[in-house]
């Protein structure tokens, strides 16, 4: 399963105290598994973009230690310069880059506004994909006005009203937070200080003038230069070296031209390289011809070679060792079929059919994910459980006190060993639920997803509970594995009668007979 990875492109509205964007970087950096790839000052704009990657929960920290240090230290009440913004951190958007799905990082998006709204009372807008009111999915909706304007605004019209927190915005302002495809920032400089050939050229190329599709454009004045700045949101659909001339075009009818151009942060490798397929007119050209591509290739799987993967999960169960076994496996099974309600309830969210039961796909998804974890803990935690009996059984046994103690620790050991997978059955029962009642709601053309999941989660049900009743075989009488027993039971009877609600509800919905009993 692939690592994923997520980028996070935060920007602040401040470029000309260096020591304020150091402070910001160091909050980002001060959270394990981050890494720090760009940061782009821009004293005009007064505004500084950061590129920062990792694994989802660690970007998500880094972020919210990112926007409550701005907050800190960046004052809208004082703040000038030419680009448009509402907050001290101004937007933040996350891209899905690897092993990671555009419905993730909405859920991230909305985590992280609902944690500054509540710990920060910074008022929040979600926009693009984590839009929650279509009129919002456009950033330069939300920052009509700037500041100063929604400032006012805020308080007397409803609808600018923030999406969370508090409707009044402070010395920190507001916060844009969503969730986008990868994005490049890309400015051209004109060789006139007349700014308004630049607007002219930004409405001859932006999507809402009736320009290029994914582009979003306008004119400034920048450094005694005026200024085409855009965002390219889709650079296969609207490619950077079509739009070059265009404004180059554009700007000859004024009797103007390219000064030059800037790319504001990172940009993939691929528009670099469709550009020069343009230009050169390399019709035949093919991305495994790069070196660089082949190179990293070659470096990849020398590493993969020096330093090899951990065995696969199945190949360990196959070995023929005693541990993991049953229980890991079940724990496995549980958190497979996590995953599986993951899926459909993911698959549900955010078509009109389903809006009326949106919000509580959202809830099963956070859940499930949650669940999903535990069970991919519990693994591990069930093998380290059978792990303690076998020590327990190494212990010497040459005089009655050794025995005594030997004894001891193997009914200790026992009795843990029982726990662990009583605990990985009540985790599959909740996974059992939710496959039920995603079953009972979901997306109709997922519902076989969801009996799948519900088949895995009772069969992962049944194999720890096979694990609790092998290792309280040998202490029965007494009154904590009976207990346990007892314990075990409930849940039995509590997964039969939810199994027999999934069948209803594959029967009813979908004419499926799934046959748990």
């Amino acid at each position: 399963m692939p690592v994923k990875i997520v980028e996070c492109i935060p920007n602040f509205s401040e470029a000309r105290r260096p020591e304020v964007v150091d402070q910001i970087i160091a909050a980002v950096q001060a959270v394990p598994g981050v890494g720090v790839l760009d940061r782009h000052s821009d004293l005009d704009h007064n505004r500084t973009v950061l590129t920062f990657v990792g694994e989802p929960a660690a970007v998500e920290a880094a972020a919210f230690a990112a926007i409550a240090k701005a907050a800190e230290l960046i004052d809208l009440e004082q703040h000038q310069g030419e680009h448009p913004r509402i907050g001290a951190t101004d937007v933040v958007p996350f891209v899905p880059i690897s092993g990671m799905t555009m419905v993730e990082c909405v859920e991230m998006a909305r985590r992280l506004g609902q944690r500054v709204a509540d710990e920060l009372a910074i008022p929040v807008y979600f926009y693009e994909e984590a839009a929650q009111r279509p009129e919002r999915r456009n950033l330069e909706d939300i920052r009509r006005g700037e500041y100063e304007g929604l400032k006012q605004a805020v308080l007397v019209d409803p609808t600018r009203a923030p999406d969370l927190g508090p409707a009044r915005l402070g010395s920190a302002g507001a916060t844009v937070i969503g969730a986008r495809e990868a994005l490049i920032a890309y400015n051209i400089y004109l060789n006139t200080p007349d700014v308004s050939i630049a607007e002219k050229i930004a409405r001859r190329v932006r999507n809402s003038s009736g320009g290029f599709r994914y582009v979003k454009a306008m004119g400034v004045l920048v450094g005694g230069l005026a200024q085409v700045t855009m965002n390219l949101t889709n650079f296969h659909r609207s490619p950077i070296a079509q739009i070059t001339e265009t404004v180059r075009r554009e700007a000859a009818r004024y009797g103007a031209g390219i000064h030059h151009s800037e790319i504001v942060g990172l940009v993939p490798n691929q528009a670099l390289v469709n550009a020069a397929r343009w230009y050169l007119q390399m019709d035949g050209f093919e991305n495994e011809q790069l070196l660089d591509s082949r190179l990293f290739a070659w470096q990849g799987s020398q590493v993969s070679a020096a330093k090899p993967e951990q065995a696969d999960f199945l190949d360990l169960v196959a070995e023929g060792t005693a541990s993991p076994g049953g229980g890991s496996a079940a724990a496995h099974s549980g958190a497979l079929a996590a995953a599986l309600v993951a899926m459909v309830a993911r698959l549900t969210v955010g078509k009109p059919k389903y809006a009326e039961v949106e919000a509580e796909a959202w809830q099963i998804i956070t859940r499930a994910e949650e669940l999903r974890k535990i069970l991919t803990d519990a693994v591990e935690l069930d093998a380290q459980a059978f792990g303690g009996i076998l020590q327990a059984r190494k212990l010497p046994k040459a005089d009655q006190a050794q025995q005594q103690a030997r004894a001891e620790a193997i009914y200790a050991a026992t009795l843990h060993a029982a726990r662990v997978p009583l605990e990985t059955a009540g985790e599959c029962l909740s996974v059992l639920r939710l496959a039920a009642r995603m079953a009972e709601i979901g997306n109709l053309n997922a519902i076989s997803d969801a009996g799948a999941g519900a088949q895995l989660a009772v069969a992962a049900f049944r194999s720890a509970a096979l694990n609790v009743r092998i290792n309280l075989s040998g202490i029965e009488a007494d009154p904590q594995p009976a207990g346990i027993l007892t314990e075990l039971l409930r849940l039995e009877a509590q997964a039969d009668e939810t199994a027999r609600a999934v069948d209803e509800a594959l029967l009813k919905r979908a004419g499926l007979r799934a046959k748990f009993g």
